[in-house]
């Protein structure tokens, strides 16, 4: 198959599976609880905007979105303009929700937003910030992988085709020797496209043999009895890759930078009252956890997940530019034009101000 025949195919099955399954609540579900986010008595909107609508995920790698939106964060800095949260199963998903102007900003893997910024010719999002790092591993059933090489020929589950972690684990099996078709999965490791909701279940069944996985779904397979065979954080210098980006609309950006300043402000603030307070933080990251899916997470999954995942202001542009090399050498993307992608200038604003360390862009900065 010619090449942009197979990207066109990847990133329409990427865009589609996750709004099948929004389908019934648009393009994301509206948090029930926006935590402490009361608006102060006096306070102004921003560049006279209602509200601004920030997306994310039900995951603890967007645990500043979590903990911003639980603690009031966001809302303080925003004065009288409205936080509007929405909860996203998939990245693809919420692409298509900052495309349509449902949402304005978003926190995001970084495939979904390569994948974004590529399929638009570079027009519909910037990114503008960083949020974590880390927070992802391959855990296997150790009845049936002892170690790194009984990994051929096994079923090892990922979140979708062409997310974040699907292309680190193609990476990793071809650093291993083996081959794997990208689209069906198939080859010397066969790769089950499975929903981190649905995983541990099928962990349990014993239909994969292992998983790829983000945090908390890593720990959850760990309750489960499976174990930890390698932490893909030990695979990137200092250990260190950008695991949750923020987005903005561009236009959004253009009309309302003060407001875009603001949503920083806010998640440089949480990032600060995290690391500072990592107790208090993950309660807070369970508490809105529970308030958008229903569910908090037991402490055996909550204290390993919150302990390997690294909070922190700068996006660690270059790992972007290495995850996207690794999507071009799995065969699910074209050799992408990055030129661009960031605009870091509103969040080393804010940064400056706080008397922080500016952030890099790798030399993929807007101009």
């Amino acid at each position: 198959m010619p090449a942009s025949s197979a990207l066109r195919r990847s990133l329409a099955v990427i865009a589609a599976l996750p709004l099948l399954t929004l389908a019934a609540c648009g393009y994301g579900s509206k948090a029930e609880d926006d935590g402490g986010a009361k608006v102060a008595a006096g306070a102004k909107k921003i560049d006279g905007l209602d509200r601004v609508k920030i997306g994310y995920f039900g995951n603890l790698t967007h645990g500043t979105a979590l903990v911003g939106v639980q603690k009031g964060i966001f809302q303080k800095a925003l004065g009288a303009t409205k936080v509007e949260p929405a909860i996203f199963n998939a990245g693809p998903s919420e692409i298509e929700a900052l495309n349509s102007k449902s949402i304005d900003i978003g926190w995001i893997g970084p495939s979904p937003a390569i994948n974004g910024y590529t399929k638009s010719a570079g027009k519909n999002l910037r990114i503008i910030g960083g949020s974590a790092s880390g927070g992802v591993k391959l855990v296997v059933n150790p009845d049936k992988i002892k170690s790194l090489k009984d990994v051929k020929g096994k079923r090892i589950a990922t979140p979708q085709l062409g997310n974040t972690q699907d292309v680190a684990f193609l990476n990793w099996a071809a650093e291993q020797g083996w081959k794997v078709d990208p689209q069906s999965g198939k080859g010397d490791v066969t790769v089950v496209r499975s929903d981190n909701k649905v995983t541990p279940d099928a962990y349990k069944s014993g239909s994969v043999d292992g998983a790829w996985v983000p945090e908390p779904t890593a720990s959850k397979l760990v309750a489960e009895g499976g174990k930890v065979l390698l932490d893909e954080a030990s695979l990137w210098p200092d250990k260190k890759f950008v695991i949750t980006n923020i987005i903005v609309r561009q236009d959004f950006l253009k009309e309302h930078p003060k407001v875009v300043e603001a949503v920083l402000k806010g998640s440089v603030d949480t990032n600060k009252w995290i690391n500072a307070n990592p107790d208090a933080a993950k309660a807070a990251a369970n508490k809105q956890l529970e308030a958008d899916s229903g569910k908090a997470l037991p402490a055996d999954v909550l204290d390993p997940a919150w302990k390997s995942i690294q909070f922190t202001d700068d996006p660690l542009a270059s790992t972007l530019n290495t995850e996207a090399e690794h999507a071009v050498k799995a065969g699910l993307l074209q050799k992408p034009n990055l030129n661009g992608i960031y605009d870091l200038a509103p969040l080393n604003k804010v940064l400056k101000a706080e008397g922080a360390p500016t952030v890099d862009d790798a030399g993929l900065g807007a101009k």
